[in-house]
């Protein structure tokens, strides 16, 4: 959403390693979905801008339907490194698990403190209601087989689909890894809303612990 920028440079470099890379366009108003095309991307653009949450599923859904076995999942802010994606496929070779997603807390030095103390504490919650110890539950940095892809298509439409998507995954029996990654911050700006989105993620922890 918004991501004229960069999403062009993180297109180009994960088409370095992909074949194939989609771009979905969440309702921006500016030059997103064209320079997403300009660098070589498919691109599917939401007429309205309809959150995170549902932005990925709208991927999710577009690569279930043509059969890939594999499905990435990175941000277009330049937050993540295409280049290591490779790591992904590695560890899915010898884990066997059928979701994994980037562990930048391996190397802290880079993360805003705020967002160190956030990212630990909710990591911490969410690993307990998961039963399974995910150290970096906020990184949108995702590798997803496509057997789990059903069952992620229903859920929140915003940020704490994110979460939504990990306890879906462990409620159904599936084992989740982490990769460490690199940590990288620059001028990206954050679409999270700091009260609005805390808010939703203390009602999606009570609804789970409920059931």
């Amino acid at each position: 959403y918004h991501e004229e920028k960069h999403v062009g440079d993180v297109v180009r470099r994960t088409r370095a390693t992909l074949e194939r890379v989609l771009v979905v366009d969440d309702g921006s108003t500016d030059l997103t979905a064209q320079r997403a095309r300009e660098a070589g991307a498919e691109v599917i653009v939401h007429p309205n801008n309809r959150g995170k949450g549902e932005s990925i599923k709208t991927g999710l859904r577009h690569w279930l339907e043509r059969d890939q076995t594999w499905v990435f999942i990175l941000d277009a802010d330049g937050q993540h490194l295409p280049e290591e994606i490779d790591h992904f496929i590695e560890a899915a070779m010898s884990d066997g698990a059928s979701l994994l997603l980037g562990n930048r807390m391996k190397d802290t030095s880079k993360m805003p403190m705020i967002r160190r103390a956030v990212n630990r504490y909710m990591s911490n919650r969410i690993s307990e209601v998961c039963g399974q110890r995910i150290p970096d539950t906020q990184c949108g940095f995702r590798m997803v087989n496509r057997h789990l892809i059903p069952e992620l298509l229903g859920g929140s439409e915003r940020f704490d689909y994110e979460t939504e998507m990990l306890i879906i995954a462990s409620r159904k029996g599936f084992r989740i890894e982490s990769v460490p990654i690199t940590t990288v911050y620059s001028d990206e700006v954050s679409s999270i809303h700091p009260v609005r989105d805390t808010i939703r993620f203390f009602k999606l922890m009570r609804r789970y612990r409920q059931i």
